[in-house]
């Protein structure tokens, strides 16, 4: 079978004024449906970077990226949004949940933005919030939870539309060890119970640990975890 993600040559560079940055330099991965893996590596190598190509949320500077062997950046603008919308569920380390709306509304929004039916939609938010344990707490807004609340509502909120591949970019860096050990918990259950394919980008050793595949990100490639090597040096002048 062919994998379900597969990044093929993938490279990123930033222009910093003369100088050109290199993140990402030819990297390759391959993705199984239903896998857990995670990405580790010194801040600053390029994991937020990867995690966002691999959604579509930034394009790359060369190379190409299959999700069920369609290249995903071949796709004109809106079907990649309809890509992102459907198939790729994020949740980030800070939660960006929207303040003027309640964790209910806050889990239907991507639902909403795809133009889903309102009754199925509010359903299956409610249904997230319990598994998450929060159908108590869905008429609060943002403002009124915990930091650890919260983050569990961009869980159920990155799960809404029942995503085959969850990205988690640092989940658990904002959080105390207790609450941080709660959704680390809730990543696995759901990615048992939903089945959806989980790439985590994290500092935290437990939650790299109980990955099924770690991979080390480092000279803009990644590596079985335990190689480690040095941060790539600025290019001055141009194209590396």
């Amino acid at each position: 079978m062919r994998p379900l993600l597969e990044a093929a040559g993938l490279e990123k560079r930033y222009a910093d004024g003369p100088a050109v940055v290199e993140v990402l330099a030819g990297l390759d991965l391959e993705v199984e449906a239903g896998e857990r893996i995670a990405v580790v590596g010194e801040s600053g190598v390029g994991k937020s970077t990867l995690l966002h190509l691999l959604g579509a949320l930034d394009y790359p500077t060369a190379g190409r990226l299959l999700f069920d062997g369609e290249d995903v950046f071949s796709r004109p603008e809106n079907a990649l949004a309809e890509f992102r919308n459907r198939e790729v569920g994020f949740v980030f380390q800070f939660h960006h949940l929207l303040g003027d709306f309640t964790a209910l509304e806050n889990v239907m929004m991507p639902s909403l933005i795809g133009r889903r039916p309102l009754g199925p939609t509010r359903a299956r938010a409610s249904e997230l919030l319990a598994r998450v344990g929060l159908e108590h707490r869905m008429a609060h807004r943002p403002g009124q939870l915990s930091g650890g609340e919260q983050q569990r509502v961009a869980v159920a909120r990155a799960l809404a539309q029942r995503p085959r591949l969850l990205l988690a970019d640092e989940p658990t860096g904002n959080l105390d060890p207790v609450t941080g050990e709660e959704v680390q918990r809730l990543l696995l259950e759901l990615n048992r119970e939903e089945g959806a394919t989980l790439v985590v980008a994290t500092h935290n050793d437990r939650l790299a640990a109980a990955m099924g595949r770690t991979l080390r990100l480092a000279l803009g490639q990644l590596h079985p975890d335990g190689v480690r090597e040095p941060r790539r040096p600025t290019l001055a002048g141009g194209t590396p």
